[in-house]
């Protein structure tokens, strides 16, 4: 079961779209100004012979993990609710214990409230520059960064 990564101009913003299968046609609108989105290549980590995880890119996501991951919550991510914000931040925390992807101050901050029921867009509102200005996922070591104009990313999970 596939996530495929699309990109929208518009929004500066990268969002993840979640698939049954494999679908290389698709194209879905963009969640928050209904534009055009753009298929991204997805950076992504494999395993060397040593069995220690060699990175294509900064994403600190073992590839074994995020499979037994995405088995696991395939069905609760299918019943979701897109209108209940708890359920979002419930998904992400199990999806963070789940690969070991720790999750920025920024970003523990916004599913806290998310958790007490606030609307996202006006935690988007109010938090945009902290969340645009560090890393939402962190390795161990590793401290939250400014990312300039590098894209923002959607954390939500979106049906493909």
């Amino acid at each position: 079961m596939p996530i495929y990564e699309f990109y929208c101009k518009n929004c500066n913003t990268i969002f993840n779209f979640f698939s049954k299968k494999v679908n290389t046609k698709k194209h879905p609108s963009c969640p928050r100004c209904k534009g055009e989105l753009k298929r991204q290549v997805s950076l992504f980590s494999t395993i060397e012979r040593s069995g220690k995880e060699a990175s294509t890119g900064d994403i600190p996501i073992d590839e074994r993990k995020l499979e037994k991951a995405m088995s696991s919550l395939a069905a609760e991510a299918e019943n979701m609710s897109g209108e209940d914000p708890r359920q979002a931040a419930d998904f992400m925390r199990k999806f963070s214990d789940m690969t070991g992807v720790k999750l920025g101050d920024g970003m523990q901050e916004a599913l806290k409230r998310m958790e007490a029921g606030e609307d996202p867009e006006k935690i988007e509102a109010e938090m945009g520059d902290l969340l645009e200005s560090e890393e939402p996922f962190l390795t161990s070591g590793t401290k939250a960064k400014t990312r300039g104009k590098i894209p923002i990313r959607d954390e939500t999970l979106y049906e493909l």
